[in-house]
């Protein structure tokens, strides 16, 4: 979930698929985004970091992702299971992307928590993870992947494969229609799969 929280902080502004094409050198340069790992000791790493070609070099983003990593590896087992308390039963699906909303009361009120955890993460793009996530299943009603997201169960945010964030519980594998990651019938919505 750390790492879906950085490169939605570092996609803002710019195209999914620049980011995706650099998610490899984003997780060299974070140390795959263990937070007990990441890049942490300030100034030193900003410096590298605006120097690594490989990755956004935006000083801001860069900052606040270490921001986020200073202190925080308690909160990392349940970061997850936090993103996953926000999510609501969706009374309808959207008709048109203009139904899709940026935001979210419940983004909002995710964002407010994070906050408290010492995370940095506005609405729009808490909104964006919990989409990325599955947390929110923001299909159109016409898509086809409407039904089968609704219909797949994964464990996600988990730290490897086949262990859940949240013991017990299967969550639905979701994305929004306008993903950058092409679907495919052996990879529907794939950027919310992996946790």
């Amino acid at each position: 979930m750390f790492e879906r929280f950085c490169l939605e902080a570092f996609q803002s502004g710019l195209s999914w698929l620049t980011i995706l094409r650099k998610r490899e050198n984003f997780r060299a340069a974070f140390l795959g985004f263990d937070m007990r790992q990441s890049p942490r000791s300030g100034p030193a790493d900003v410096t590298r970091l605006l120097a690594d070609p490989g990755i956004v070099r935006n000083r801001a983003k860069i900052e606040a992702s270490i921001q986020n990593a200073k202190g925080r590896a308690g909160a990392a087992r349940r970061l997850a299971a936090l993103v996953w308390s926000y999510a609501r039963t969706q009374d309808k699906a959207p008709v048109t992307l203009a139904d899709v909303p940026a935001w979210t009361p419940t983004s909002k009120a995710l964002s407010a928590q994070l906050k408290r955890h010492g995370f940095g993460l506005p609405p729009g793009n808490g909104y964006a993870a919990m989409q990325a996530s599955g947390v929110v299943n923001d299909h159109l009603q016409a898509c086809a992947f409407r039904g089968s997201a609704a219909s797949l169960t994964i464990s996600v945010g988990c730290p490897g494969p086949g262990r859940s964030a949240v013991p017990g519980r299967a969550v639905r594998l979701s994305g929004p229609c306008r993903s950058a990651v092409p679907a495919g019938p052996d990879r529907p919505h794939q950027i919310g799969a992996d946790g």
